[in-house]
């Protein structure tokens, strides 16, 4: 009975330590989806063309992709609360820098500089819950970590487009501000990583012997399948509900700005119960990536669906459903986890998260070339914009069937 006591005990303290790691988390979907319900405003004040918005837009996921390496190589030597404490204010910090803009160029270096700091966010969350839940649980943890995370997505819908109807948008800036430091004083005061098993502690590498170790990862066939589907599949969703989401409403639809912060609540309330639903539903090693793959065809026909739509309902309604159904991402975790021995789970999540961002930051600058191309076509933006997020997803589907897959897979 001790036993158990002190096991419910630790459980406990892991859940409270991740659910401040998740407060991190949390504001890096608030930030990552800013553009969604700031790009309107900003093409008045600022005159942001589509290619300026999807630049604006895929310049916080350049950053926070393209640093997923080092921050693994952090995490790994100094442990996720000490990872996130060192870099999480430059959130704020790049915030601040946002709500004093007066130009395209500084947007774009805030937009970098708070990529920087959402870096570490939620792949300290993932390795936090790999070191301290047992295996057979991780894909429902991580599941819920990310529904639970998918608070930051309501902030960024009718909350954001309130404050930037009755102040400004730099006045959306400030407030996720204040909201970023109050994360990093949660997690410096509930973090707690001496509670640790010392077991799972990374011992101290250099570089060079880091680096060393990722190349032995990509010396696997298996890795660029997982890598080329993780650069489409979340790419989709924050494309759409990241960025395109607000201006399809308002230019499409004539949506109101507060209007559409409603369709936006909708969609990621609905959203925090796909994570949690698939991580439940799981089928294990033999049948997970039959079902990854099946879940990219069908969102990537949602895409294709409302590129042709003139719907404002149909719109809406598929939006919502398919932020429910991209919920099936997060067995790409578990495949990541499946893949690779233990000695090299850090490593692969690391590279798995810089795929998923820098394919972000890919999709929403090359959904920006297809919506500034659309006129001169003849084609309406929206439809460009969807038709070829889907379409691409399409490819990534199939590229992932058709590339090696791990053992433990192709055993199935």
């Amino acid at each position: 009975m001790g036993t158990a006591s002190t096991s419910d005990g630790a459980t406990r303290s892991a859940w409270a330590m991740l659910m401040a790691l998740i407060c991190g988390f949390a504001l890096s979907q608030a930030f990552r989806t800013v553009a969604a319900i700031l790009a309107p405003p900003l093409q008045r004040e600022l005159g942001l063309s589509p290619q300026q918005l999807g630049l604006f837009a895929g310049a916080f996921h350049l950053a926070f992709g393209g640093l997923q390496l080092f921050m693994g190589m952090g995490i790994d030597v100094w442990g996720p609360r000490r990872t996130v404490l060192a870099v999480f204010p430059l959130t704020v910090a790049g915030a601040l820098i946002a709500a004093t803009a007066d130009g395209f160029t500084q947007l774009l270096v805030a937009q970098f500089v708070i990529g920087v700091g959402c870096a570490p966010a939620f792949l300290a969350c993932t390795v936090f819950i790999s070191r301290r839940f047992a295996p057979e649980r991780f894909a429902a943890v991580n599941g819920a970590a990310l529904g639970i995370g998918s608070v930051g997505l309501l902030v960024t819908g009718t909350p954001l487009a309130w404050v930037v109807d009755q102040a400004s948008w730099r006045a959306g800036f400030l407030v996720l501000a204040v909201l970023a430091a109050a994360a990093w004083l949660a997690i410096l005061l509930l973090v707690n990583e001496s509670k640790e098993p010392a077991a799972d502690r990374a011992a101290p590498a250099n570089a060079v012997a880091a680096l060393r170790g990722y190349g032995e990862l990509f010396a696997l066939r298996h890795t660029w399948g997982i890598v080329v589907l993780a650069s489409f599949t979340y790419a989709s969703f924050l494309t759409l509900r990241g960025l395109w989401l607000g201006p399809l409403l308002v230019e499409r639809h004539g949506f109101g700005l507060v209007q559409t912060g409603h369709v936006v609540l909708l969609v990621s309330v609905v959203g925090m119960f796909g994570p949690p639903l698939f991580g439940r539903l799981d089928p294990g090693d033999r049948l997970r990536r039959r079902w990854i793959i099946a879940g990219t065809l069908v969102v990537a026909a949602m895409y294709l669906a409302m590129a042709f739509s003139r719907h404002a309902v149909f719109d809406v309604v598929v939006s919502t459903v398919m932020s429910l159904v991209a919920g099936y991402i997060v067995l790409q975790y578990a495949d990541v986890r499946s893949a690779y021995p233990a000695r090299m789970t850090g490593r692969a999540m690391a590279v798995f998260t810089m795929a998923l961002f820098l394919g972000v930051a890919l999709m929403q600058w090359v959904t920006g070339v297809a919506a500034g191309a659309a006129p001169a076509l003849g084609i309406e933006t929206y439809q460009a914009v969807l038709a070829t997020t889907g379409g691409l997803l399409a490819l990534a589907a199939i590229a992932f069937r058709l590339l090696p897959a791990p053992a433990v897979s192709s055993a199935a």
